[in-house]
């Protein structure tokens, strides 16, 4: 070989390595010592059995939070979350991924605390350059105190998929074409929260927090992600380095099956849609509203 040949190789070479430096696709059991920073809270989030369970608490002082080490672009993750029991009014446990920055995109799941008997909503949101007022709100169809459920966010080039233990209950299709911005070019973190929302939680704040009751507790367990890991924020819209086995969840969407089940939750268990609010927009309805 020519050593202008072999510099070209190793110029190559290095470019791939580089590439795959800043995007590798990877599938990863979670550990919370490994894959997770705690980011808040003075001690009040602590991790244990072996880096297995997370658990939040949040007293008059503070709450506390944690975020990833890795920076996700696409990624099909599941986390199993039990939510603060009793009487948890003005309480919000956070589950959601985030980009940084004034023009930042976000996926979230909240679950917005309640009086003892009253159900848990959970509060749904997409944020797409900056700009949110995506709100769709659900009552659960079980206790989410109880025991684990697992709350799971698919997020490909095609779509966004909220699901709940395997149930899809929102879907937000990319429609660019139609002008409609949707996340596709920021890295996202993946970020966990128990914090005191007493001013809006509650039936729009009317019910406030009982100190009494502090501290509260939430669970984080078995987080698992088939993504695409970002070493550095990526303008790459294409997940498809790395070679991860199975990358499936990529082009992933909902069959007639899942549109199926996501007309059910919507019918028994929506109790706010965004789409539907015209008092809000007064103006006209969002325009992917009409889609």
């Amino acid at each position: 070989m020519t050593n202008s040949n072999h510099n070209h190789v190793m110029i190559k070479s290095s470019v791939l390595l580089l590439l795959l430096s800043f995007l590798v696709a990877a599938a990863s059991s979670g550990n919370f010592n490994q894959d997770f920073q705690i980011t808040w809270g003075d001690g009040r989030a602590t991790v244990l059995d072996g880096g297995r369970l997370l658990t939040l608490s949040l007293d008059k002082s503070s709450g506390s939070g944690f975020r990833s080490v890795n920076q996700y672009l696409f990624a099909k993750i599941d986390m199993q979350l039990k939510l603060v029991p009793g009487n948890s009014a003005g309480t919000v446990t956070t589950y959601y991924l985030s980009s940084e920055g004034p023009t930042h995109d976000e996926i979230d799941f909240e679950f917005l605390g309640n009086l003892s008997g009253d159900p848990y909503i959970l509060h749904t949101n997409i944020y797409a350059q900056g700009k949110g007022n995506r709100e769709q709100q659900f009552y659960l169809w079980f206790d989410p105190t109880k025991d684990f459920h697992t709350y799971s966010i698919l997020w490909n080039p095609q779509t966004i998929i909220f699901s709940v233990d395997g149930t899809p209950i929102r879907e937000f299709k990319n429609m660019e074409s139609r002008g409609i911005p949707f996340p596709k070019s920021q890295a996202m973190r993946l970020y966990g929260s128990l914090w005191d929302a007493e001013d809006w939680a509650t039936r729009g704040g009317l019910v406030k927090t009982d100190w009494t009751k502090a501290p509260f507790t939430a669970s984080f367990r078995n987080f698992n992600a088939q993504a695409c890991v970002s070493s550095a924020s990526s303008s790459s819209s294409s997940c498809n380095s790395g070679g991860s086995s199975d990358q499936s969840w990529l082009k992933q969407s909902l069959d007639s099956t899942g549109q199926a089940r996501i007309k059910w939750v919507q019918k028994n268990y929506m109790i706010y849609n965004y789409c539907t609010d015209t008092k809000r927009f007064p103006q006209g309805l969002p325009p992917e509203c009409s889609l």
